[in-house]
């Protein structure tokens, strides 16, 4: 193993052997998110994601559940004013997690060029130590590999994290009538010493609310 990937070695297994993860999963329609991402690029905006508005949702989430935007200190939980979210990179010495800072106090565009700057010099090997120091909560995303569900290790000390997977055509019923929407299964490992399953469930209905409705973003 080079040095990085003994370190992420080594925390990884620390965090899954000492963290009692617990998961909950909530389908989204991303219908409503992928229209405004092209509304975005038709207007103008410079290569939004459907990325980029999903941290912008989750910081506006995080803000109004704070016991999720949080980190374990011993026997304290220190919780945050604000959204500082850790974004994992896929680099080729290994995992890295740049971090945006107070993404709730930034525009998706902004969020965005961000993204792209952190995520260009993540695989450069060139970010600061305090980009990725910190976080409050992670967002691991595969949906642009296709990938249907997964789960996601904590980011110790945060106490949860989010996993986004793919958008893909499935039946829903609306109305009574069996209809077709872009799904995709978001999935929320929580650190169950500081989260209880109904702050967690809480979280994802504030989110899925936000993602449902882009015009809030």
């Amino acid at each position: 193993m080079s040095a990085r990937r003994a370190t992420i070695a080594r925390r990884l297994t620390e965090s899954k052997q000492s963290i009692p993860h617990f998961r909950l999963d909530i389908d989204v329609d991303f219908g409503p998110l992928l229209r405004a991402r092209r509304e975005l690029a038709d207007g103008g905006a410079e290569r939004i994601t459907a990325n980029d508005l999903l941290v912008r949702a989750t910081a506006l989430a995080l803000v109004q559940h704070p016991m999720v935007n949080a980190q374990l200190d011993g026997e304290d939980i220190v919780q945050f004013a604000n959204a500082d979210i850790a974004i994992a990179v896929a680099a080729e010495a290994g995992l890295v997690t740049p971090i945006v800072r107070e993404a709730n106090r930034k525009s998706v565009a902004a969020i965005s060029q961000e993204i792209r700057d952190l995520a260009r010099r993540a695989r450069l090997g060139t970010l600061q130590r305090d980009e990725i120091t910190g976080g409050s909560f992670t967002i691991s995303n595969l949906g642009m590999y296709g990938v249907s569900r997964f789960d996601a290790i904590i980011n110790s000390p945060q106490v949860a994290i989010l996993a986004g997977a793919a958008a893909s055509p499935r039946a829903v019923v609306r109305d009574g009538i069996v209809a077709t929407a872009e799904v995709a299964t978001l999935t929320l490992s929580m650190d169950h010493r500081v989260v209880d399953g109904a702050v967690g469930a809480a979280f994802l209905t504030t989110l899925k609310e936000l993602l449902i409705e882009p015009s809030r973003l």
